[in-house]
């Protein structure tokens, strides 16, 4: 093809306006086509045009070599950056937060080469939610660590280098930053992907119900400080129950042994996992707080053996103004271990679920009186109700209960088994598995508000890289949910809105001196509520 022209075309897209490097030429046929290329935007504050760093590094390659080594009338990123009017106030809170609670020192220690690109990754997740690909744009308008370009490919780069040994490095610097003995609570979630290169997706019981294929993230977090400590990524197809095993000894491999009690919900629970806690297998004990399944004999037998007489005044405990009976028993669980059992019943829930339950089998029972042969292949009819033919009725069907089901899913309505090697008393031993929901609301957080709802990577060292800037961000959050919830800023503000309040805090750069434009009133408060210093120019 015979090449005529190169020429710059500046096309509006969305709200951003981007500079495309139009090749005109003759194909084989001698007609006329375009090929473009895109090297930069418009900034939105100055009209300047901002250039692709390799865009300009070409640019100055060529102008070496004609002897014109600084084209005119270009300008970069960080030339523009320097010289406009870019957000401060957010990400000011994030690294006073991160230099306060170890997570700069951590990371510092850890990947020394890197951790502002990675910091600032994360911080451009809490406060944009958007993806990755984004965060050029953001960083362009926001006062940061100097990281230079932010780029999509850039970022891919980062993501894929990420070192296992920094990543787990942090993860020991991280929580020996923390000398509190701390229950950490222990759950796992499902991170959905449409990539078929990764290779531990798979699937696997999705929690979200999404038809995807997922990893699972293991994650724990310390119900006293509400910030996670550790996180694992284990293919899709794994069950809660076994990853237990794995998720301890890297935990301890990564941080070193340290007191702490491991607090579980019922999808970690199996006798081989009980076992490896008590330090059955040659290994040392875990202290540990774990809900039992009713599908375990031993959860059956303790409701069984305290049905008659736990429902007294004697054995009410309350928990968060919620009254409970509870009754605890130090049990054999093997010919070598002890654990302590605590056996919770509450009449309320039993009666809610009792009342759910007939209103259902009422409803389904009246569904199939009157089209019985619709109900027979449905699953629910089938589990509840006997739907038989006969001639001696009108819709030549006769509907009954299945009353022994019902019986069967009541016997253990109500009841709660939690077991213990360390905790004798029933009322802290519900206490601190009910703050086992930090864990879960650090998921919610992680997908719903800083785009980890899916992975939107390609290859396995990509995920990890992402779920480990997700840690990070889910760090910054926890850290900013714990005092807006200490001090009433729920009331006034969602986490999105006072981070969109604090990012209105700007600072400019004018012939070298840098202005720190006026704190407002409700900026002022927030910052004395985080108990940081306000800035200053």
């Amino acid at each position: 093809r015979e090449v005529q022209m190169s020429y710059e075309v500046i096309q509006k897209v969305g709200r951003h306006q981007y500079i495309y490097l139009a090749e005109g030429y003759r194909n084989e046929n001698g007609q006329p086509r375009q090929k473009r290329r895109p090297i930069g935007k418009i900034d939105p504050v100055t009209g300047q045009k901002v250039y692709k760093p390799e865009y300009l590094a070409q640019l100055h390659r060529n102008g070496a070599q004609s002897g014109n080594l600084e084209p005119e009338g270009l300008f970069s990123a960080e030339d523009i950056r320097k010289s406009s009017v870019r957000s401060y106030g957010s990400f000011y809170l994030y690294r006073k937060i991160a230099e306060r609670n170890g997570m700069v020192r951590a990371l510092r220690e850890a990947l020394p080469a890197c951790w502002t690109e990675y910091f600032t990754l994360a911080c451009y997740m809490v406060s944009a939610g958007d993806p990755l690909m984004y965060c050029e744009d953001w960083l362009k308008d926001t006062e940061s660590y100097p990281v230079g370009s932010l780029s999509s490919q850039r970022i891919s780069e980062l993501l894929l280098s990420l070192p296992p040994q920094g990543r787990e490095a942090f993860y020991g610097s991280w929580y020996a930053a923390h000398n509190d003995v701390e229950y950490l609570a222990l759950d796992i979630t499902s991170e959905s992907s449409y990539s078929e290169l990764i290779e531990d997706v798979e699937w696997g019981y999705n929690r979200d119900h999404e038809q995807l294929p997922q990893v699972n993230l293991c994650m724990m977090v310390g119900e006293t400080s509400r910030l996670p400590v550790h996180q694992t990524v284990y293919a899709g197809s794994h069950k809660d129950v076994r990853t237990l095993v794995t998720s301890l000894s890297r935990f301890e491999a990564a941080t070193g042994k340290r007191p702490a009690t491991i607090v579980m919900d019922k999808g970690f629970f199996s006798a081989k996992n009980i076992n490896f806690l008590l330090g059955d297998s040659d290994g040392e004990a875990h202290n540990f707080l774990i809900s039992m399944p009713f599908t375990c004999a031993f959860a059956k037998k303790q409701v069984e053996s305290e049905r008659k007489d736990i429902d007294c005044v004697e054995n009410t405990i309350v928990v968060n103004g919620y009254p409970l009976r509870a009754v605890t028993k130090l049990r054999a669980w093997n010919k070598d271990h002890k654990v302590y059992t605590h056996i919770y019943y509450s009449a309320k829930k039993a009666s809610g679920i009792r009342e759910d339950l007939y209103a259902k089998v009422a409803l389904l029972k009246q569904r199939a009186d009157a089209e019985p042969e619709k109900c027979l292949d449905d699953g629910e009819c089938r589990k509840y109700l006997i739907i038989r033919r006969s001639e001696k009725q009108a819709s030549g069907y006769t509907v009954s209960i299945r009353s022994d089901v019902l019986e069967k899913v009541l016997y253990t309505a109500g009841w709660v088994v939690l077991i213990s090697n360390n905790i004798p008393d029933a009322l802290q031993a519900m206490c601190v598995y009910r703050d086992k929901d930090v864990v879960e609301k650090s998921f919610l957080r992680l997908k719903n508000s800083i785009d980890l709802g899916r992975l939107r990577v390609h290859s396995d060292n990509a995920m990890q890289g992402k779920l480990f800037v997700g840690f990070l961000a889910s760090i910054l959050m926890a850290e900013i949910n714990k005092t807006m919830d200490r001090h009433g800023l729920y009331k006034k503000y969602t986490m999105k809105e006072l981070v969109n309040l604090l990012a209105k805090l700007r600072v400019q750069d004018i012939n070298g001196r840098r202005i720190l434009y006026p704190v407002s009133k409700e900026q002022r408060i927030v910052y004395e509520a985080f108990d940081v210093e306000l800035p200053t120019e």
